[in-house]
């Protein structure tokens, strides 16, 4: 994987900070210098660390796992859903549903609930109801769509998130850490660093360095499914060349095992044409 450049960074903006006085100290190591009241950020800093989440990331991705990015701020939605769908992980870009992780069992009901109106609508059993049941029911559809519909693959918890904005997003951030869920985060100068595993130094704020880093993040993903793909792919053509080699061994064996009844009648034969031949 490349390393990342910092002057694709600082032509995206991800340098500027919040600021002076809306600073968190715990963001000091990563702060360069102060300009016109605005912290700036030391972005050969921020490549590093982003180098390091986004190979933690291909790893988690080429293990097979899901990693849920969250993003409700609106810089930062349609970056989220163009450049995750390509990975094609699940993703939040409306409301953080309180006890999204903590609570699953109870999110998931609600998407099977989901499912069930799908059914019902393909059935034919939503045709029999009154109008108001069908609004109604249309409007739940729409609702439960527009909240969780985005992650009605996730058939389990995610093994790690990615956040935007890790202030805006509090309370993803207490469930993952309740769970022990690795989070990757992009945080500004007036966060606290230390709440995450994997802090990415940079501007939460402007869309251009939200999407910047999703992009080297969602390629490192990709890279590491690519991986996943070439790997089991190998091990698919290895168990069919086995397979094969046991096939012709066993194919080996029965011919010769065919052939064993013809070679003792041969065998048989042999004595009684010797035996001929004296009498002659």
């Amino acid at each position: 994987m490349s390393k990342t450049d910092y002057k694709e960074l600082l032509q995206a903006g991800v340098h500027f900070g919040h600021l002076k006085r809306k600073w968190h100290p715990k963001m000091a190591p990563y702060i360069f210098m102060e300009k016109n009241g605005i912290h700036i950020l030391d972005l050969h800093k921020t490549a590093v660390k982003l180098d390091d989440a986004a190979e933690a990331m291909k790893q988690i991705a080429k293990s097979g796992k899901k990693i849920l990015f969250v993003a409700t701020k609106k810089q930062a939605k349609d970056s989220i859903e163009n450049r995750v769908a390509t990975i094609n992980m699940p993703f939040v870009t409306e409301r953080w549903p309180g006890g999204m992780l903590t609570n699953f069992a109870t999110i998931r009901k609600a998407v099977r609930k989901m499912s069930t109106i799908d059914n019902m609508l393909k059935d034919g059993t939503f045709k029999v109801l009154s109008k108001r049941e069908r609004l109604q029911i249309t409007r739940q559809r729409a609702k439960l769509e527009r909240d969780l519909g985005s992650i009605a693959d996730l058939n389990r918890l995610p093994s790690a998130l990615f956040i935007v904005d890790i202030k805006k997003e509090h309370i993803a951030v207490a469930e993952a850490k309740k769970l022990n869920i690795p989070t990757f985060a992009i945080v500004d100068t007036n966060s606290d660093p230390s709440l995450v595993d994997f802090p990415i130094p940079g501007n939460d704020d402007a869309a251009k360095s939200i999407d910047k880093i999703l992009e080297i993040m969602t390629g490192a993903v990709a890279e590491g499914l690519s991986e996943r793909q070439t790997d089991k792919d190998k091990n698919k053509a290895a168990a069919d060349k086995q397979a094969a080699k046991k096939e012709a061994e066993s194919a080996k064996v029965k011919d010769e095992k065919a052939a064993e009844p013809a070679k003792e009648k041969e065998a048989k034969a042999k004595p009684a044409k010797t035996e001929a031949k004296e009498a002659k």
